[in-house]
């Protein structure tokens, strides 16, 4: 449910630059997600669906890219992609780190006439 508010800022961002860019049309999204956001893209395209009628987003196609997690050990500063849901590094096994990766949502480019 939390991916309506996020997909009308989508469709708000993307309708600000359009207009900045004197486009008419904007034919694609591109999308980029961390694995940490919690976000479904077939929610985000569902809503999307639903709110972009008579918008200049109508009809255009959402591309998602997702982006790993990524943590920096504390303890040793190596970076590892965590294996499901076991978080510990595995140089030193030490648990967790920062995340330096995976939390990502923006709009990374919008395609346009």
């Amino acid at each position: 449910m939390h991916e309506l508010p996020v997909t009308e800022d989508i469709l708000r961002i993307v309708a600000d630059h359009a207009q900045k860019a004197g486009a008419t049309r904007v034919t694609h999204i591109n999308l980029v997600i961390g694995e940490l956001t919690s976000f479904i893209d077939d929610s985000i395209q569902f809503y999307f669906e639903m709110l972009s009628p008579g918008t200049p987003a109508e009809g255009a196609t959402l591309r998602f890219q997702r982006v790993k997690t990524r943590f920096r050990c504390r303890q040793c500063t190596r970076e590892f992609e965590p294996e499901g849901r076991n978080w510990t590094c595995p140089a030193c096994g030490a648990l967790g780190g920062d995340v330096i990766a995976g939390k990502e949502f923006y709009v990374e480019s919008i395609e346009v006439t």
